[in-house]
């Protein structure tokens, strides 16, 4: 019989230290975000006596989440404290990872032309040259201006303009930015009977898709460059982008219409702690009843749930990779 551990550390200028009670902690990951993020939630007293966590910890402090059973513990998230908000009944720690130090505004800056790997390298040379940028999604823009901006505003528009996963990876300390679905993690299996609690999945096939994708830009001279692909009647995704060559919104289009069109399942399933899972997995799903359902699927987003019912996954498969 398995039970439930956990072990969470802060660090600060004071030293390292333990917690030692949990109510809960939830850990949400996904590619789709900019960063990840946890919370962790104490009781608002312990033996009639009020915690004063602020005396230990503060915003900035360094934080390990590591979670399993018995003495088998996995290093859940790595990041730093945001904020610490109180109630009536519970004290909420909410963490963020390297993304919180990126919040920081950076100077003015007009690229005339530059890639993607070339502003990001901007922001890290800025704030912290410790980490390393690992690009491989060098899209070009013509132009892209910086003005009264934060770290955190420059990647999510770099995010929402290229379609990029964008992400930071703690243990190495890196920022990564690579094409969507293409970063490549460790594998897991799930089976309809066997380690999937429960399940709101629904499986669609490319036939029951339609979808046409729409991507514009405005070139120097200020006239608008467009690129669809697609099919009328379904799903329309328009999306606008920085000064881009044609070229670059054409690899854009193509590449969002490709991922919304593999078929394969929609939805979410609950599992529990084991296997250990996080974005960019590839995870098996597996219906001895229908069999024809089978694959192999990208990882998109894990939330994990800890508390003394249990630990649960919360996991969403992105595209369909194989078979």
């Amino acid at each position: 019989m398995y039970q439930l551990n956990w072990n969470i550390t802060f660090k600060n200028k004071s030293g390292t230290w333990g917690l030692g009670i949990l109510a809960e902690c939830t850990i949400e990951k996904s590619v789709k975000n900019l960063a990840d993020y946890a919370t962790i939630i104490l009781p608002e007293a312990d033996m009639n006596k009020v915690l004063n966590v602020q005396q230990s910890i503060g915003r900035g402090d360094q934080v390990n989440i590591r979670l399993g059973y018995d003495a088998d513990l996995e290093t859940e998230f790595i990041g730093f404290v945001k904020e610490i908000t109180t109630n009536d009944s519970a004290i909420q720690i909410h963490c963020e990872d390297g993304l919180f130090l990126f919040r920081k505004g950076v100077p003015n800056k007009e690229f005339k032309p530059a890639t993607v790997k070339q502003i990001a390298q901007y922001l890290v040379d800025q704030i912290d040259k410790s980490y390393k940028v690992v690009c491989d999604y060098d899209i070009p823009y013509d132009k892209f201006t910086i003005y009264q901006a934060t770290g955190f505003d420059v990647l999510a528009k770099l995010q929402e303009e290229t379609g990029a996963d964008i992400y930071f990876d703690m243990r190495n300390k890196e920022l990564h930015i690579h094409p969507a679905y293409t970063r490549k993690g460790g594998e897991a299996d799930y089976s309809m009977q066997h380690n999937i609690e429960t399940s709101s999945l629904e499986y669609k096939s490319a036939e029951d898709r339609k979808v046409e994708v729409t991507v514009e830009s405005v070139g120097l001279d200020g006239k608008t460059i467009s690129t669809t692909v697609g099919t009328t009647g379904g799903e329309k995704i328009t999306r606008k982008m920085g000064r881009m060559s044609a070229a670059a919104i054409k690899i854009i289009a193509n590449t969002e219409y490709k991922n919304k069109m593999a078929p394969g399942y929609e939805g979410s399933f609950n599992a529990w702690l084991i296997p250990y899972v996080e974005p960019s997995y590839t995870i098996g799903i597996y219906d001895d009843d229908y069999p024809y359902k089978d694959g192999r699927y990208y990882c998109e987003s894990v939330i994990t749930s800890f508390s003394e019912a249990g630990g649960v996954r919360t996991v969403t498969p992105g595209i369909k990779l194989s078979k």
